[in-house]
């Protein structure tokens, strides 16, 4: 992971991507597909760059499995690389 931390923390400061971190955080890995997260107030469009950006910055890992694409919260290599910054994201209430 060579995500700066200006980088973790500009992908962090958006309030859907954050709701998106704290649904994964409490999900076993690879049980959420992108198709699940429609509560959210956005377009499928503006979703998929949400997860584009949480991806690059080594918040998120996917694959894809048949027609649906899954995701994992990279928790552990993320708290190696920020130790602390995902606590906090995922203790906002």
């Amino acid at each position: 992971m060579e995500a700066s931390l200006q980088a973790a923390l500009d992908a962090l400061s958006d309030p859907i991507r954050r709701c998106i971190v704290r649904e994964l955080a409490v999900a076993p890995d690879w049980a959420l597909p992108c198709g699940t997260f429609k509560e959210l107030p956005v377009a499928k469009s503006t979703l998929s760059h949400h997860f584009t950006v949480l991806r690059n910055v080594g918040l998120l890992e996917q694959r894809d499995e048949g027609a649906r694409r899954l995701n994992r919260l990279r928790r552990e290599e993320f708290d190696a690389r920020f130790p602390g910054l995902l606590a906090l994201v995922l203790s906002e209430p």
